[in-house]
């Protein structure tokens, strides 16, 4: 009897679910282990099997540590809030909830079918009220706060009033916009809506005018990383720059200690260093550089204040609030052209892109604060407005970029450090002697760079400090589908709820899309007002804002009193494992590192770090199929016949390709464009073109792990995806590989059965190979699961399960403890041996075995004797033998001697542990 998996799938999850197997338990006393999963946007698509991935290399941890002992939390939930539900009901007027509910049950009934061990029971919604209620409540905390620098973290607002109410706030060292100094006795002359519009230039959460990603057809202001080449990410619609008053946080007060976390936590290296990178952490120096004809004065930040005598021009973001002011009239037009160019290009595409030079002329000058020389003011692309003062002094002797763009406009290349060909290339290196460079000659680089601040500092132009390319968060989304954000507006100045309205929830309204004026969507509903008859902010929270510390809601997420209560933030503390993709390194990895260590500051939760270890798993490709047709005509030919012929490449679905050969008639169903066409066959075969893509539905290759679960069953599946390749590598999805492991569950549970289907356990104690093997197994097992190496894993037990069977192993002290290993990774299967073998309950709480270093220790060897070469027979000899011994007992054995004939060998070679070999 063959092993039936549907069945037994089935009904080993119905058992799961049914006595809520893999709950976390309530008993503080035993040791923890949270490991958590980057949760999933439930989209209509459902789960492709690259999905899976990581939650099946964190469901084989979680039930090894369970058997291991740990109190194990491993749960799931939902990023439920999104674009894509917004647009759908956008389109077709159905409400985002709708949607977002169909695609979750999808996703459940997706998941449960691969067997994942979660804890449903702390399942988490981010688009729940009960969950986002508390968003809300660490948002108020957040606008409540200021970031102190002399305690160096996040402190009430009320310690920053009562320094106003004493000392004014001149000696106040805050992260802050810039204020206006005030006395003690100024500030209590205030009114109260002075002191809020002075409070907002030092809550964490703070409204301002800021330059944004606006994108006209979705409707909202996009973060950098939604925005790829001056087009939107979902939708590919344009993108403008553009100012609006928005949220933003800021998480430029935490840049030094997200940096000085990075060193603390086990997290894969390329991460760490794009988040050090996104922080951008720069020591260097302020200048200000006087404008000619004009009261003001353009300040720059730059880290080689060594370089100041190579400044040949200055270039301003187009963005820069003194363009427009200081651009002569003959150049007005033309540079007012080239800042539309601009604003339809992104920080993140402007920052990219080395190779596009483009500039303008504003006709205006500055004099050079050392030479008194007129230095020439362009505009530029390749400066930001975010970034330092949105103005840089170009060097473009000794700056890359500036090199290009002085070439590229004939502007003077001033060489100022020695050491390169400025005829060829821009010399960046930080060595090298200074020249023509007054007071700074000869001195290396770093000594010319203290000096140089010295005297800035000296002549009040400007001071040595600390710059960031890390920009406070935009916190605010003109969209509908997200958590309303819990202000209200008296006089326009912003004003919390009473904690008591939480949580506020998204009201009914007529469409999605924003009002005629261009007020975001929730500006249509009808009385959004608060109890007090105040209008209430109609922009929503980004996506991210529920990502950001729903590791602490699964702790505790039935709370109806607090987002989670001490005892249970105590005892999970963080995250033991996390696994989820690296393409969230400089958004949700960053953000919820910020909001872990603000909660921290108000001791609010016990670590500053959400996750103690980070794995980013490999993305699963797609394997695209490819029908070529020739050019002109409605006819395609299979692909070793298309030689010099002009083709096109048509995808075709996956699902309908088997071994690279096209099922015809199904595609003529499936297309119809190509019902009525001709196919030119191979060998009669129609064979398709192939390459390697990321799965997507536009190229027909995703495969669904429906399909793979229907033909071959969930273990197959979570056995396959480990054995693909090392976890955090990429690789390409082919099933031709699949059928060796769907044999190999087979073959483990012909270990157990007869071809009848009749039980075969053997209860007599086990020989030494038969236990070396087990033993040799659980070592290694062990050991790769402990290190993540999961394929390496399931070769190990494909060599186990082929010389068990070649033993005809059936000892339930060798099969047993097999069962109990291979469970974190085949667990229907292991379930079901479990019971078979007379165990009452899931082999979940069966303890994972230890393997017996002394079963490992070989005492004997079965050496192959070899007579000229050839191997004759083999002998069992004792490993402790030395070679004369070894020797005696060959020539003595009567077998030896059939082979010898009564020669006497000339040369006996013995390699210990390998082989004899006698030479006669």
């Amino acid at each position: 009897m063959e092993y039936e998996f549907r069945e037994n799938e089935a009904k080993w999850q119905k058992y799961w679910a049914d006595h809520k197997t893999f709950a976390a338990a309530k008993d503080k006393t035993k040791p923890k282990y949270y490991i958590l999963d980057m949760f999933p946007y439930p989209s209509g698509a459902g789960l492709h099997v690259g999905h899976p991935l990581g939650y099946i290399a964190s469901d084989i941890v979680t039930r090894y540590k369970r058997m291991q002992g740990f109190n194990v939390l491993h749960p799931m939930g939902y990023d439920s809030f999104g674009l894509p539900a917004e647009q759908y009901a956008i389109q077709t007027g159905q409400h985002p909830a709708i949607t977002t509910e169909q695609n979750i049950n999808r996703y459940r009934e997706q998941l449960d079918k691969v067997g994942f061990s979660f804890d449903w029971d702390r399942e988490v919604r981010t688009s729940d009220p009960a969950y986002y209620k508390w968003t809300q409540w660490i948002f108020m905390q957040l606008f409540n706060s200021w970031y102190n620098k002399d305690t160096d973290k996040a402190e009430n607002l009320a310690s920053l009033i009562s320094i106003f109410e004493q000392n004014g706030n001149a000696n106040v060292k805050a992260v802050c916009s810039e204020t206006e100094q005030f006395s003690s006795e100024e500030w209590k002359n205030y009114s109260e809506e002075q002191k809020q519009i002075i409070l907002l230039n030092y809550r964490l959460a703070y409204l301002s005018d800021t330059m944004v990603n606006w994108c006209p057809q979705l409707g909202t202001v996009l973060a950098n990383e939604e925005v790829k080449d001056g087009l939107s990410e979902r939708g590919g619609y344009p993108v403008i720059r553009k100012e609006m008053k928005q949220w933003s946080l800021r998480i430029i007060a935490y840049a030094d200690r997200l940096l000085e976390g990075l060193d603390r936590i086990d997290w894969p290296e390329p991460i760490k260093e794009m988040q050090r990178n996104w922080i951008g952490k720069s020591e260097g120096s302020t200048i200000r550089f006087q404008l000619k004809d004009h009261a003001e004065a353009i300040e720059v930040f730059t880290t080689r204040p060594d370089t100041i005598y190579g400044v040949s021009y200055m270039t301003l973001a187009p963005e820069h609030e003194l363009v427009k002011k200081i651009c002569t009239a003959d150049r007005k037009a033309t540079v007012e052209a080239y800042i539309d160019i601009a604003a339809n290009r992104s920080e993140r595409d402007r920052m990219a892109d080395v190779k596009t030079i483009s500039g303008e002329f504003t006709g205006a000058y500055v004099v050079h604060p050392f030479t008194g020389k007129d230095i020439p003011v362009w505009i530029g692309d390749y400066v930001l407005a975010g970034y330092g003062t949105g103005a840089v002094m170009a060097v473009p002797g000794h700056d890359t970029r500036d090199y290009a763009f002085a070439k590229h406009f004939d502007l003077p290349i001033l060489e100022v450090v020695s050491g390169g060909d400025l005829s060829v290339e821009a010399y960046d290196a930080k060595q090298g002697a200074m020249v023509n460079s007054d007071f700074l000659n000869g001195l290396e680089v770093y000594d010319a760079i203290k000096a140089a601040i010295a005297k800035i500092e000296e002549k009040e132009i400007g001071k040595g400090t600390i710059q960031y390319r890390l920009r406070d968060a935009i916190f605010s989304r003109q969209r509908y589908w997200g958590e309303p954000i819990p202000v209200k507006f008296k006089n326009g100045i912003p004003e919390l709820l009473a904690e008591d309205k939480l949580p506020l929830k998204l009201p009914e309204v007529d469409a999605y899309l924003p009002t005629e004026s261009g007020e975001p969507p929730l500006a249509r509903a009808k009385n959004w007002m608060s109890d007090d008859g105040f209008a209430l902010e109609a922009s929503t929270m980004p996506g991210w804002a529920g990502s950001s510390w729903y590791f602490l809601r699964y702790m505790d997420a039935k709370n109806e009193h607090e987002f989670a209560a001490k005892e249970e933030l105590n005892y999970w503390q963080n995250v033991d494992l996390y696994i989820g993709g690296a393409e969230h390194a400089t958004g949700h990895l960053l953000y919820v590192r910020f909001w872990t260590k603000f909660l921290f500051d108000l001791g609010m939760i016990p670590k500053d770090e959400m996750a103690k270890k980070l794995i980013n798993q490999g993305m699963i490709q797609g394997v695209s199929c490819f029908a070529h047709r020739i050019q002109g005509e409605n006819k395609y030919v299979s692909f070793n016949l298309i030689k010099d012929q002009k083709t096109t490449a048509i995808h075709i679905d996956v699902n309908l390709v088997e071994n690279g050969v096209m099922d015809i008639e199904a595609v003529k169903a499936w297309k119809p464009d190509m019902a009525n066409a001709e196919f030119i066959l191979e060998d009669g075969k129609f064979i398709c073109g192939h390459e390697v893509e990321k799965m997507s539905k536009s190229k027909y290759n995703v495969v669904s792990p429906d399909v793979i679960i229907e033909q071959h069953g969930a273990d197959t599946l979570r056995m396959y995806e480990m054995f693909l390749g090392p976890l955090e590598l990429g690789k390409p999805w082919n099933t031709n590989g699949i059928e060796g492991v769907s044999k190999f569950i087979r073959r483990v549970w012909r270990l157990f059965h007869d071809a009848t289907g009749n039980l075969i356990i053997d209860e007599s104690d086990a020989t030494k190979d038969e236990l070396r093997t087990l033993h040799k197994t659980i070592k290694k097992i062990t050991e790769d699961i402990d290190r993540f190496s999961f394929n390496t894993c399931i070769s190990t037990f494909m060599i186990c399960v082929n010389e068990l069977t070649e033993m005809k192993c059936h000892k339930r002290s060798v099969i047993e403890p097999l069962v109990l290993i291979l469970a974190p990774f085949a667990p229907h299967l292991c379930e079901e041996l479990w019971s078979i073998l007379g165990h009452k309950e899931s082999i979940s709480a069966a303890p994972f075995p230890k393997y017996n270093e002394a079963y490992l220790v070989q005492s004997s060897f079965e050496y192959p004797i070899s007579i000229n070469g050839k191997t004759r027979t083999k002998m069992e000899l004792d490993l402790g033998l030395n070679n004369q011994q070894i020797e005696t007992a060959v020539l003595e054995s009567d077998e030896v001697q059939k082979f010898l004939e009564g020669k006497q060998p000339k040369k006996v070679i013995i390699v210990p542990g390998r082989i004899v070999n006698l030479v006669i």
